[in-house]
């Protein structure tokens, strides 16, 4: 996030793209409530009339896939009704008349008949966003998990450039992350292309090598996870998952499961016996959060201590200590001293530069937002106030086309499966569906389809159904709504006795290679 969690309540106008905020992160919706109470305009886009949207005071009901249409086409009507911020765009940006040329073509009435958004809707949610004067957008999942998410990533920034919505209170562009520690993995480095702290492999090693007394760190970009599947029983021989359940949450599991057992040696480090694990060659025992010491960072880049609260069983270990002992056996313990958490993140603080003033101790109990770079640093609420990280300190304008999705809908398949998340149970269900209080609530899979497509196909509410897409089936409950537009179908992802993703495609965005989880070809079928 460039701004902060409680920063949204300062907004005059929140964009929620892509999010059901207050099931998929409940806690962020209390500023959400606090804004709305503070009088912040709501806009909510998203084609299901979620419990975020419905607090929305506008709520634009896209047909999934003509995100950038409909985000151009914003930007278009705030540059010719003379909203933009041209002092900001002439001092802090760069590429605008590219820009300006490329979302010329998205016209309001085209972008009406493919989004499914009436035009006077998409003319109000422009007027409203482009008229504030501080606007914040916020986004998730819906708006990263298509094959084009980098490039509806891309629109919304150049929307909040466009409008001068950066750099301060109530601004900025907010990206909720898909899970916790998401933000801390990846500043640790857990991304092919970087070490940590973003630091490029190919730029960074000479530094690197002299930190941690080596001189043959690999300098060639490693591989995503969804190549790493692609490549298993080829490429890779042997793969070693820490706390991740892709025979339930990743897109495509038919592939998956294929791919797992491939390896040569496959071993599966979690807290519980997932899917997954029963998968693997060896189980190796882990501690929870509540049973060890250590960091989260959460989206809006704030680092907070979590301290152990009691004792593993068994012999469960925390995951630093699992790998030191690893790496013991394979003869490298000299490198990995480590006796604590805290000794591991005094080396994070030297190597991470957005770290450096931090310590356990510094961090307390509300912790602090990186960049920190000095032990007097009191960290940094907002970025981008007076310039961007670039070179020149010049935003970008990066312009973006249409592109269609992987796979499209036809007479066979014609119904567009959208995924995503209920309150009640947390990604693939490992945690939460062994607690029988949130099991009583629901513990099965549903499909929500629209009240016309329902009376089309014959089917009523409660009903099971069949629902197919051109990589597996699984049956589900009906829940008939006007919730759902007509077309598209919803069904979340935690039950993996009718397993989701055993119908998602697993093409991927070419820059993330994050999968294409919010749309894909399907038809529902009574039993």
């Amino acid at each position: 996030m460039t701004n902060s969690i409680t920063d949204l309540a300062q907004a005059d106008v929140l964009l929620i793209y892509g999010s059901n905020t207050f099931e998929a992160h409940p806690l962020i919706a209390r500023s959400i409530v606090k804004a709305k109470e503070n009088g912040t305009k709501i806009i909510a886009i998203d084609p299901r009339t979620t419990h975020t949207a419905k607090m929305a005071d506008l709520h634009l009901k896209l047909i999934p896939g003509s995100n950038i249409d409909l985000i151009n086409t914003i930007t278009n009507i705030i540059i010719q009704e003379g909203m933009a911020d041209e002092e900001f765009i002439k001092n802090r940006t760069e590429g605008y008349d590219e820009l300006k040329d490329v979302v010329s073509k998205y016209t309001l009435e085209k972008t009406a008949e493919l989004s499914g958004i009436p035009a006077e809707t998409i003319l109000e949610a422009a007027r409203m966003y482009g008229s504030a004067e501080n606007a914040s957008i916020m986004y998730c999942l819906g708006v990263t998990e298509y094959t084009f998410g980098v490039d509806n990533v891309k629109s919304c920034c150049n929307l909040a450039m466009v409008t001068g919505n950066l750099g301060r209170p109530g601004t900025g562009v907010n990206p909720l992350r898909g899970q916790n520690n998401v933000q801390g993995a990846c500043d640790m480095g857990a991304l092919p292309n970087v070490f940590p702290g973003y630091q490029k492999v190919g730029e960074a090693y000479e530094r690197l090598e002299d930190l941690w007394e080596t001189a043959d760190l690999n300098r060639e970009i490693g591989l995503t996870s969804p190549e790493v599947l692609h490549e298993a029983g080829k490429q890779i021989k042997y793969l070693h998952i820490v706390g991740e359940d892709p025979m339930v949450a990743d897109a495509d599991i038919n592939h998956v499961e294929k791919a797992l057992k491939s390896l040569d040696l496959f071993v599966v480090q979690d807290i519980f016996l997932t899917e997954t694990a029963k998968l693997a060659d060896v189980v190796l025992p882990a501690a929870c959060w509540a049973e060890k010491d250590g960091t989260f960072t959460n989206s809006e880049r704030r680092v907070q201590r979590i301290r152990k609260a009691v004792d593993a069983p068994g012999e469960a270990l925390p995951d630093w200590l699992i790998v030191r002992k690893l790496a013991e056996k394979m003869g490298a313990g000299e490198k990995l001293k480590f006796e604590s958490a805290s000794e591991i993140f005094d080396e994070m603080a030297k190597v991470i530069p957005q770290y450096a003033g931090m310590s356990f101790e510094r961090l307390g109990i509300d912790g602090l937002q990186w960049p920190c770079k000095t032990p007097e640093d009191p960290g940094t609420p907002i970025l981008h106030k007076e310039k961007f990280l670039r070179p020149n300190g010049l935003g970008k304008f990066t312009p973006v086309e249409h592109k269609d999705a992987d796979e499209l809908i036809d007479e066979e398949y014609p119904l567009i499966l959208t995924t995503g998340r209920i309150i009640f149970h947390y990604n693939s269900g490992t945690m939460t569906r062994r607690c029988d209080s949130i099991t009583n609530e629901i513990d099965e899979n549903f499909i929500e389809i629209n009240t016309e497509d329902a009376k089309e196909l014959g089917i009523k509410p409660g009903e099971k159904v069949r629902v197919s897409s051109r990589r597996g089936t699984v049956n589900a409950n009906t829940r008939v709504t006007e919730n759902v537009i007509k077309g598209v179908v919803y069904m979340s992802f935690h039950f993996l006795e009718e397993a989701t993703n055993k119908l998602t495609n697993s093409a991927y965005d070419p820059v993330s290679k994050t999968a294409e989880l919010k749309i894909c070809a399907v038809k529902v079928e009574k039993i």
